[in-house]
């Protein structure tokens, strides 16, 4: 015959040591997450505020460099938190297909 200890005796899921260091691992993981978005953020706002008659070709180019830069490491980071699906945040963030088009890409 087993007999089983009250639940009163068990010990909390809360004070268990592992779930305490994957809940620092998920803030972490969230708190990354938010900086690159904010960085995609302002990449996309650097790129739409370029104009052709104030900034040169080379110009545009280093920004669109630079918001797939931003972009593919936003990626990166949505993938490590569990997040595969990026349609909604190319929707949400409006992210342009020029831009999608370099992820990944190395430049010389």
């Amino acid at each position: 015959m087993s007999v089983r200890l009250p639940q009163s005796f068990k010990q909390s899921q809360q004070a268990n040591g592992f779930n305490v260091l994957e809940y620092g691992l998920m803030s972490e993981r969230a708190s990354s997450l938010g900086r690159h978005g904010l960085k995609v953020e302002a990449a996309l706002a650097a790129l739409r505020a370029w104009a052709v008659e104030r900034q040169s070709a080379e110009e545009r180019e280093r920004l669109l460099n630079e918001a797939s830069d931003a972009v593919w490491a936003f990626f990166v980071q949505r993938e490590s938190c569990g997040l595969r699906n990026n349609r909604d945040a190319i929707q949400r963030y409006g992210i342009p297909n020029e831009v999608l088009a370099r992820l990944g890409a190395i430049r010389k």
